[in-house]
């Protein structure tokens, strides 16, 4: 490899780097801020929170990358087509290649990078989370449970205790369940216990009633002297083990899937479609790449270029992969998006060779430019007529004219 390859290298990998770094932060919060109630809703430790925010990381690297490696080619680019760089290799008789090799390597790497994650830290790491998320909810009711206040045991589902009593008896309790859309249900008892069994717990009410909403609004009032509500369905799916879901399955597992798997028996195309997004989604580093090298991988003067080269890179490679998007969640209800989620990158990808192998330019179309650049010039005219006039409204009387 030539050293002026190796300098386009280290170059784009160091910025590939540091974006990677900044937006796997910002995503990585957001999604961390997400699962706090966690710790708030259970009253689980510290330390389970702070692992279970280990645990996102795997399922955000992959979509985090293929926008990283985009940026940090575009801006490589745009910063050696400004300092005259690419017109320097140009002049010298280097053949194209010379700066499409280097980032090919990179965006390779990173796309294997992401089959990997893909298909094997992010399915562990989802099931040690399911598993965490499993203990937290079998412990709600037996440890950590407070008195007096709500709990949200599910999607639907609160819990309250009016109090623990010496003997391990709990008084007051009240039960809302409003999972069932056409149903809801709410219990009262005076007394209960928390009783564990193999697989689960069972919340065990008595002398109390349970007030029942139908879908037209009609209610129907039952008493009872004992009644089991069953807890292990919160936290495991059977035999001790939580509950998976396709996207926690091994690649082994949506190729083979068992045949007695509760999502597999629902709908065997959602696991279908799970596997097909894991086939396709590890070629989009490689399509942002790709973009960047036709919006920037050419020198030219600043008087072609009408928008930044990322602006024109994040745009184009956003629609792909809003395509790809959408044709994952499509495709658990219709095998055609299965195939067009391959179609989609791998179209991309061929288009973008074409407009390189052509010495063409990828660009926005000119009325969408035009547009935005009128927006963003009122935008700017907008934020500049309003600081002058909070200056002078800050000027003193005395001091104006």
């Amino acid at each position: 490899m030539r050293v002026i390859e190796l300098y386009i290298m280290r170059r784009t990998f160091a910025l590939f780097a540091a974006a990677l770094l900044w937006v796997l932060a910002l995503v990585w919060t957001t999604q961390v801020l997400n699962r706090i109630d966690l710790v708030t809703d259970s009253g689980q430790s510290a330390g389970t929170f702070f692992f279970v925010a280990a645990l996102v990381l795997p399922s955000v690297i992959p979509i985090v990358i293929p926008f990283a490696l985009g940026i940090a080619i575009a801006q490589t680019l745009a910063t050696m087509n400004s300092d005259s760089e690419l017109v320097v290799i140009n002049a010298s008789g280097a053949p194209r290649a010379t700066i499409i090799r280097p980032i090919l390597i990179i965006a390779i790497g990173a796309s294997l990078a992401s089959f990997l994650i893909n298909n094997t830290l992010e399915p562990a790491s989802r099931q040690a989370f399911r598993s965490v998320l499993a203990n937290a909810r079998a412990d709600l009711i037996t440890t950590v449970l407070q008195e007096g206040s709500f709990q949200k045991v599910d999607d639907g589902l609160f819990v309250q205790v009016s109090e623990r009593l010496p003997n391990g008896l709990l008084g007051g309790i009240f039960v809302a369940d409003s999972r069932d859309e056409n149903t809801k249900l709410v219990y009262h008892a005076r007394t209960g216990a928390a009783v564990e069994r193999e697989g689960g717990s069972i919340l065990v009410m008595q002398d109390g009633m349970v007030q029942r909403q139908s879908a037209n609004g009609d209610v129907s009032t039952i008493r009872f002297d004992s009644y089991a509500f069953d807890l292990s369905q919160f936290s495991s799916g059977g035999g001790g083990e939580p509950t998976l879901h396709p996207k926690d399955r091994s690649l082994a597992f949506l190729m083979n899937p068992d045949v007695n798997d509760s999502f597999y028996k629902k709908s065997p195309q959602i696991i279908r479609a799970e596997l097909h997004m894991r086939l396709s989604e590890w070629l989009y580093p490689l399509v942002f790449a790709m973009v960047a090298l036709a919006v920037a991988g050419d020198a030219r003067s600043f008087r072609e270029a009408r928008l930044h080269p990322i602006v024109t890179t994040m745009a184009i490679a956003l629609i792909v992969r809003w395509v790809g998007f959408y044709s994952g969640t499509e495709a658990e209800s219709s095998p055609f998006f299965s195939f067009v989620l391959y179609a989609a990158p791998l179209l991309m990808i061929g288009l973008c060779a074409v407009f390189i192998a052509t010495n063409r330019v990828m660009e926005l179309p000119t009325h969408w430019v035009e547009k935005l650049n009128a927006r963003m010039q009122r935008l700017t005219d907008g934020i500049t007529h309003w600081r002058v006039r909070l200056a002078n409204r800050r000027t003193p009387a005395g001091r104006r004219g």
